[in-house]
């Protein structure tokens, strides 16, 4: 059953199309790259299938689900998880009461740490997931005391404490320091050895892209300009001529 089918979807400012009948499939276990010009659309397509917005025409089916009109908390009961492009942690908590404090909301528990005393089975998990993302040693340290490449591990192991089977990654390693990239390759190429859950990325780092993805998907002015292998996509004259040629 593919894990994601955006179908023939659009949304319209006015009369400006912002994302212009776009077909889009991820299947379990895949991971898409989504890359293009800024502006192209790839943020309001994430926002489309999270459901922060409504689209215009067509229809967002995940795992065989139509959930076009469903909330945001409605598709993460159903398996989506998503960052953002800006970090969003809570500084004044440890990086384990961090984590412990998504665990719990996932299963529907108190979602106050400073409140109640986190029981083992909340614990054991959130300190999986730290070691799952490189964050083992850090669970003691405040968040807020973070290096932006360590704060986007947090973010990646907040959405994984939803056990989600569709990861929505929007740019993953913007503003992360050339040296730290590596390491956040790492855990977000591991992210789908977990059978079964797949990855839809935004991403500008075109060598991120080509290591991790196994489809890329390429937006222009709202359109899906082109889908296919990276070296099937890299090859594309009309993808070069609209972005490639931009960004290389």
């Amino acid at each position: 059953m593919t894990a994601l089918l955006v179908d023939k979807v659009s949304w319209h400012v006015g009369a400006v199309p912002i994302v212009d009948d776009v077909t889009l499939a991820v299947e379990p276990g895949e991971f898409v790259a989504l890359i293009g010009p800024n502006g192209a659309g790839k943020t309001s397509l994430f926002n489309l299938v999270s459901g922060l917005r409504r689209p215009t025409a067509g229809r967002v089916v995940l795992g065989g689900d139509d959930v076009t009109g469903a909330k945001p908390h409605q598709r993460a009961r159903r398996g989506l998880g998503r960052t953002f492009q800006t970090s969003a942690v809570f500084g004044s908590l440890t990086v384990l009461e961090n984590v412990e404090l998504a665990v719990r909301a996932r299963e529907g528990g108190a979602t106050r740490p400073w409140r109640s005393r986190a029981d083992r089975a909340v614990t054991g998990t959130a300190e999986r997931i730290l070691t799952q993302v490189g964050l083992d040693d850090r669970a003691a340290r405040t968040a807020g005391e973070l290096a932006h490449g360590e704060k986007r591990k947090l973010e990646i192991a907040l959405v994984l404490a939803g056990s989600p089977r569709l990861l929505l990654l929007d740019e993953p390693m913007a503003g992360v320091s050339a040296e730290d990239v590596p390491a956040l390759v790492k855990v977000v190429k591991a992210l789908t050895e977990d059978a079964g859950r797949s990855v839809l990325m935004v991403e500008h780092h075109m060598d991120v892209v080509l290591e991790l993805a196994d489809r890329v998907a390429v937006l222009h002015h709202g359109a899906l300009l082109a889908c296919g292998t990276p070296a099937e996509v890299m090859a594309d004259s009309t993808v070069q001529e609209a972005y490639l040629g931009e960004a290389l």
